[in-house]
């Protein structure tokens, strides 16, 4: 149940907050953007809250990459050995691979400045928006969280800082992600190793296919979790100051030149 209903009676939204997570439109860089699509495909759709088109695009990276041996010829190349950078990919899989990772950038950019038109238009409009939501399963409501915490959080295990500020679905598909890398690069078993001293056995027990997804996976986390605290900070400070004139502010209150007028 919610306190207030988006029921299409405005023509757009700024937010809406369900059991699952609070969804919002605010002014972003289609630069940004572009570039963590061009970082890993799908993380610039999961920016946008384009779910969907964000979690296909991701799951395909996954398989489309390790099936081309893309980030074995990206270590390769960092090492200098270009020719073996070449003979480990497997151009039937790469040839599928490059229309759909650039379609990813181009896509994130056009939709990032569509967006933020929309957002301008709705920002005009100043339609109301829910802000509380409850079902037999979650609750869930606008309030202001700590950017830093998102931060702490989001380092410890990525998908963790997206569950503190109640971004369901992007929590899901980061620590999804995460426990697939940490799994599947034995990166875990090495940091055993590393602990307990053996540095020699620690380095050749990585699978460097696998662990360089986790770059992306990480820094990505901490830049959602963020950002997204901070517009959702933004958020609450305008549904309250929008509560509060409507609710409190007497209807003949001005101000005029700087000075207030009851």
């Amino acid at each position: 149940m919610d306190n207030y209903t988006n029921d299409n009676t405005a023509r757009r939204y700024t937010a809406n907050v369900s059991v699952l997570g609070t969804t919002q439109i605010h002014l972003r860089n289609p630069y940004i953007i572009a570039w963590w699509s061009m970082a890993f495909p799908g993380l610039g759709h999961l920016l946008l809250s384009k779910y969907i088109r964000g979690f296909l695009l991701f799951i395909w990276e996954f398989v489309v990459n390790l099936n081309a041996h893309i980030n074995l010829a990206i270590i390769y190349s960092w090492q200098g050995d270009i020719d073996a950078a070449i003979n480990v990919l497997d151009t039937r899989w790469l040839l599928v691979y490059t229309p759909v990772y650039f379609f990813s950038i181009w896509d994130a950019y056009r939709t990032t400045v569509d967006m933020n038109k929309i957002y301008i238009l709705a920002e005009r409009e100043e339609h109301r928006f829910n802000s509380f939501s409850i079902s037999t399963l979650e609750i869930n409501y606008l309030d202001k969280r700590n950017p830093l915490m998102a931060i702490v959080w989001s380092l410890f295990a990525p998908g963790l800082g997206q569950l503190y500020i109640h971004r369901v679905f992007t929590a899901f598909v980061g620590v999804g992600a995460t426990i697939g890398v940490f799994y599947f690069s034995n990166f875990l078993e090495a940091v055993t190793l590393f602990i307990q001293g053996d540095i020699q056995q620690a380095t050749p027990v990585l699978d460097p296919e696998w662990l360089l997804f986790l770059p992306s996976i990480y820094g990505f986390s901490v830049y959602d979790a963020y950002i997204n605290t901070v517009e959702n900070n933004k958020l609450f400070e305008k549904e309250q100051r929008r509560f509060l004139k409507g609710n409190y502010q007497n209807s003949n209150f001005r101000i005029l030149k700087g000075k207030k007028v009851n």
